[in-house]
């Protein structure tokens, strides 16, 4: 009998130990962070196909998406659909292509990060991107579905901040908040 007792009382135990672990994880991954895999190629050569990243998404509870993040978002006309891009205009802000050159606020923006292969000499007027909105390009300009397809993003739709790659390991970095 105290056996037995013994056994009821261990598996209880273990029982509160994963409970109490599962509602920890949901809550990590609803509030802080996600694992989130690459799909595709826009983000080429900052992110590749398949990449694994871990996204914070406690980053934007404490302030805004910056010029220059890369961010996981929702696609606008698609919800189910989640997209990885880099900021490259918040409200406010004006935004124009030359030649393939990012304008902002009337000054070219230095995207050296994006090699002259994945460029579109491209030209669009000034746009102005709305309050509580974000102007998001994927790296690999000339293959990417973007702001430039979809318009400006709400904020809402942005997800968390690419917080780090860790897969595969020899490609493991952090990105810089």
């Amino acid at each position: 009998m105290e056996r037995l007792k013994r056994i009821v009382r261990e598996t209880s135990l273990w029982f509160r130990t994963l409970a109490s672990a599962a509602v920890y994880a949901t809550l990590i991954v609803t509030f802080g962070f996600q694992v989130a895999r690459v799909e595709g190629r826009s983000m080429e050569p900052t992110l590749h196909d398949q990449d694994r990243l871990v996204v914070n998404k406690l980053a934007y509870q404490v302030h805004n998406p910056e010029v220059g993040d890369v961010v996981m978002l929702l696609h606008p006309n698609e919800p189910d659909l989640s997209l990885v891009k880099r900021v490259v205009a918040g409200p406010g802000d004006t935004v124009a292509f030359r030649a393939g050159v990012v304008i902002r606020n009337g000054v070219a923006q230095d995207d050296s990060y994006v090699p002259a292969g994945f460029r579109l000499a491209e030209d669009r007027a000034e746009e102005l991107v709305p309050e509580g909105h974000y102007f998001v390009l994927g790296d690999h300009r000339s293959n990417s579905s973007d702001s430039r397809a979809f318009g400006a993003v709400p904020r809402k739709y942005i997800l968390g901040r690419i917080q780090a790659r860790w897969w595969p390991i020899p490609d493991a970095r952090t990105f810089a908040p």
